[in-house]
């Protein structure tokens, strides 16, 4: 078996200020464990499309995506955009729009094809981009874009979306808030940035799991067992997406939870089976953080590995 890679030289042209975490690196880190590792032979590699404005308008508003189309940066200048630490150059608008892409062609894929899975080894992230906003590093919300997808274009019904990352994916959450084909299931450091995931909220289904800074592997472990598979089986998604973030890991110190690789190989593999009893065995998993970068590299690859 194998699974598409989808990723586009475009991605590496999103640039940002020198000693900013989210850095064309990263993908870089990557590329060359697949190739340490072996794993490369067992890749579909595909480029990732340019996403449609129609495809964009699904989860964000028009007059933001034109904000975001105005935007002129220099070939040397970057733009903070959010108040914060997300930034534009004269490249990112092409690598957002492949990244948004790539989610969209790795849904088209594994829904038409006996190859179910996909990795979109892509940048920039995009789980903090909400409707009408840039947040966290983050243009367009990658996997809401392919969610959407799924559910427009292809006529789910049900559409799971697991998010690891250290971060609570609030865009995504916000997008899908009163969209009931869409179970978010999302582990998170609380209290953290950016503040959300832990409140009350009354939509759609949610199972945001909180956890305290200095989370490991055994605790990790058993809120994924204990929150997230029962709702992920009564739900029986028909397509199963994963918002793969490895700044959790023990070395990456954007955060505090202290994970490592096996950890990493783990809960994938019990998405792989929640899609295997359910979707067909349909993934499609979608880069989202992860800053140390030898780290980085060598959990997408444990990540591959159990996803193959």
């Amino acid at each position: 078996m194998s699974l598409y890679f989808i990723s586009h030289p475009a991605c590496l042209e999103h640039r940002t200020p020198a000693h900013h975490p989210e850095r064309p690196e990263r993908l870089s880190a990557i590329d060359d464990q697949l190739i340490t590792s072996g794993l490369g032979m067992w890749l579909d590699h595909r480029e990732a499309p340019r996403v449609t404005r129609e495809q964009l308008l699904r989860v964000h508003d028009a007059a933001y995506l034109d904000e975001i189309a105005g935007l002129r940066p220099g070939p040397d200048e970057t733009l903070c955009i959010d108040g914060g630490d997300t930034y534009v150059s004269a490249g990112s608008l092409e690598a957002a729009s492949r990244a948004a892409g790539a989610v969209v062609h790795g849904v088209d894929l594994v829904m038409g094809d006996a190859r179910n899975v996909a990795f979109c080894s892509v940048r920039p992230p995009g789980h903090h981009a909400g409707r009408d906003r840039a947040m966290g590093f983050c243009l367009y919300n990658n996997i809401a874009v392919g969610a959407a997808h799924a559910l427009e274009a292809h006529g789910l019904e049900r559409v799971a979306i697991a998010d690891f990352d250290v971060h609570h994916g609030n865009g995504t959450d916000d997008i899908f808030l009163h969209e009931p084909r869409v179970l978010l299931c999302s582990t998170f450091q609380h209290p953290y940035y950016p503040h959300a995931g832990a409140e009350d909220r009354h939509g759609a289904p949610r199972v945001n799991v909180p956890l305290p800074a200095g989370t490991r592997g055994a605790a990790y472990r058993a809120a994924v067992s204990e929150r997230w598979l029962p709702a992920l089986d009564a739900f029986r998604p028909q397509l199963l997406l994963i918002s793969a973030g490895f700044d959790g890991h023990l070395e990456d110190d954007m955060a505090g939870f202290g994970l490592v690789e096996a950890d990493y190989e783990w809960v994938t593999r019990e998405l792989r089976g929640i899609a295997e009893r359910h979707a067909g065995g349909r993934i499609v998993s979608v880069l989202e953080g992860g800053y140390a970068l030898s780290a980085l590299g060598r959990s997408v690859v444990a990540h591959l590995k159990a996803l193959l």
